[in-house]
């Protein structure tokens, strides 16, 4: 029986303060939705109102896991905070895409652009370890320089970037349909 059943696996990347950020790997379905929740409920009832989730390996998410992440988006506002969705696999975005709940979840292509809508005052340093990778600068906002971001080509050249959209100021969704 053990063949058949689906895994999930939550590594914990970032611990700091009121940010986490999360690898959520495998598949998110109705058996791995309890693990998830508890896992997931428990990092945000721990004080992390800010939740980044790296999908960078999650396979698979079909309507319970998709009811799952709108539930921590639910208990992340609910704590003034908010989840903050990283590098979604086609597949998952399709879901997203298909139900219109990527107008409800802030989507983003990397962790560091996630990072980046995460107040200063509680952005963690990203990568882990301090060391950047090419793309990346620290932002100089005086918390230790620790906070990274990534720079595109727009941001140096002063154009707007056509990938990120603002909504409501504060969401990025580069990963909408409807580009002007």
């Amino acid at each position: 029986m053990s063949q058949g059943r689906r895994h999930l696996t939550i590594t914990t990347v970032v611990d700091a303060g009121e940010c986490a950020v999360l690898r959520v790997a495998g598949e998110l379905d109705v058996h791995a939705e309890r693990q998830f929740l508890d896992e997931s409920g428990a990092v945000i009832a721990a004080g992390h109102r800010f939740l980044v989730l790296d999908l960078t390996a999650l396979r698979f998410c079909d309507s319970r896991g998709l009811n799952c992440l709108l539930a921590l988006e639910w208990l992340c506002r609910r704590m003034n905070g908010r989840l903050l969705l990283a590098s979604l696999g086609v597949r998952v975005l399709h879901v997203l895409l298909v139900t219109r709940a990527v107008d409800a979840l802030a989507c983003f292509p990397t962790v560091g652009h996630a990072l980046a809508a995460v107040p200063a005052e509680v952005r963690p340093a990203w990568p882990p370890g301090g060391t950047a990778s090419a793309g990346e600068h620290a932002d100089g906002d005086g918390n230790g320089g620790g906070a990274l971001r990534e720079t595109g080509d727009a941001e140096r050249d002063g154009t707007e970037r056509d990938d990120v959209k603002t909504g409501d100021g504060n969401t990025h969704r580069p990963y909408d349909r409807d580009r002007p």
